[in-house]
């Protein structure tokens, strides 16, 4: 039966009970997506279900102020009903077909200050070895920007203190050879005698171990980060590997680093990817302003 010849809000249940039996959604996202179809019925009062109205539905979301996430989730309830109502034979075709989905705007990334990381950097406690081996681990990946995964799998093979770089293999098992600055070789440096006291048949190669010897896990990573976080007394949740990766660009793309040599330290396969890092502070937009326009 076509959808013009059954009651749309009826039909609106039986897609929701098809959603609660075939694919198993919460409660909550089930209410979800009745409360959003709700809006979509409303809007279209006697109107028939076509393109025009689909996306006249999708203005209108726009128009209230709603985030562009909040209109893409609606119109991902609308298109899964449609789709619902022309699997089901209740429907000869789908308007939501030719509506393009909401353009989400990309999140900056987060990112520490300059002070919050070096506060961060400089919480393990020195004196023990879990001190020693966290403030390596954490001054190697600022140092790098790498990714929790690429420290995780460091090797010693990989490591070369007297030329200050180390070999990372990043997505797709891609290698890049990054540089290391002086403090995370000074760190390294204190770190490494203690893993040689650590190392079982466990170790391996592994640069980065935990205190029984085996190598470091990314939960290990996690934590580390964690705890240097509290210790250092930053917010909670503010900190993590990946917001440690962000905050080294950052802070290079701040410092006048240009985004391809950016792109390689990070191993970003597209520039694209790496340009989000130029959308920095308003202050430092206008320090550099001062600095650099003829006429400021």
């Amino acid at each position: 039966m076509p959808a013009a010849q059954a009651a749309l809000p009826d039909l609106v249940d039986e897609y929701l009970a098809s959603l609660r039996a075939e694919r198993g959604l919460a409660a909550a996202t089930v209410t979800a997506y009745r409360r959003d179809l709700a809006l979509y019925l409303q809007h279209l009062g006697e109107s028939p279900p076509e393109p025009a109205a689909v996306s006249a539905f999708v203005a209108s979301q726009h128009a209230t102020g709603l985030a562009a996430t909040t209109v893409a989730r609606r119109l991902a309830a609308v298109r899964g009903f449609h789709r619902f109502l022309l699997a089901e034979g209740f429907a000869e075709t789908d308007p939501t077909r030719l509506v393009d989905s909401p353009r989400r705007a990309r999140a900056l990334p987060k990112a520490l200050t300059v002070q919050e990381t070096f506060a961060l950097l400089e919480a393990p406690d020195p004196t023990q070895v879990a001190g020693r081996r966290d403030r390596a681990l954490l001054e190697f990946m600022y140092a790098t920007g790498c990714r929790v995964t690429e420290a995780v799998t460091l090797d010693e093979l990989d490591l070369d203190l007297v030329e200050g770089s180390a070999l990372v293999t990043g997505k797709g098992n891609k290698q890049r050879l990054v540089p290391i600055g002086s403090a995370a070789r000074r760190t390294l440096a204190l770190w490494l005698p203690d893993r040689a006291a650590l190392r079982t048949a466990r170790s391996g190669r592994a640069v980065f171990l935990n205190l029984r010897g085996g190598r470091i896990t990314r939960q290990g990573v996690w934590e580390v980060v964690r705890a240097a976080a509290r210790r250092a007394g930053l917010p909670e949740g503010v900190a993590s590997p990946h917001v440690l990766r962000h905050s080294a660009a950052t802070h290079m793309v701040e410092g006048g680093a240009d985004l391809r040599t950016v792109q390689e330290l990070l191993g970003h396969a597209s520039i694209s990817t790496t340009q989000v890092y130029t959308r920095v502070s308003p202050r430092h937009l206008l320090e550099v302003y001062r600095t650099t326009h003829p006429r400021s």
